[in-house]
């Protein structure tokens, strides 16, 4: 049974005394707190020996759409030439500006690229992706709609084309935008 404990002004009933530790204990505690000073050591050793972290490049806050018509279309816009990554196809949207939500951006975006006014709630926030290219790391949040005011026009001199999600691999894309076609082809969206 446990006994009663006195110590630092309280009182604990009911709980064995833990001097038993001293005589049977004391060995192997002692043991692995030494292996435990080796590890550590060990481990600052290693760490000191390896070359210093490369730098991250800068990051490049992007938000993009997945616009989807009624007969179940991806909206998707070329890159004009002149940009980077010309002639690739990817989701429309554009750069997140300093004070600027995800969405505020998206919005704006929308309007100025494709003449279109979606309304806040006609956003879901659906995935995103990371990716680093040699001078930028890109983080692009993706938004699902399905909702929106008038005809998505190109504005910007960039072709757009309405893809049935099974042929979206037919589109060459940057690689940031390329891991997410499975998801869009598995119909999580739908």
């Amino acid at each position: 049974m446990g006994e009663t404990v006195h110590g630092g002004g309280a009182t604990v009933l009911g709980y064995r005394h833990m001097s038993f530790l001293n005589t049977r204990f004391t060995g192997k505690i002692s043991g692995t707190i030494h292996g435990f000073r080796h590890c550590l050591q060990e481990s600052k050793t290693a760490m000191t020996n390896t070359a210093p972290l490369k730098s991250a490049p800068p990051l490049l806050a992007v938000a993009a759409a997945i616009l989807v018509n009624t007969d179940g279309e991806i909206l998707l816009a070329q890159r004009p030439a002149g940009k980077a990554m010309a002639g690739l196809w990817e989701f429309p949207g554009g750069k997140i500006e300093t004070g600027e939500t995800p969405e505020a951006a998206l919005i704006r975006e929308m309007a100025e690229e494709l003449g279109i006014s979606i309304a806040l709630p006609d956003l879901s926030p659906f995935t995103f992706a990371s990716h680093s290219y040699d001078s930028i790391h890109l983080l692009m949040p993706l938004y699902l709609c399905r909702v929106w005011d008038g005809i998505p026009i190109p504005q910007e001199g960039q072709e757009l084309a309405w893809v049935h999600p099974e042929n979206l691999g037919n589109y060459p894309m940057p690689p940031a935008d390329l891991p997410l076609i499975p998801l869009l082809q598995q119909g999580v969206f739908l």
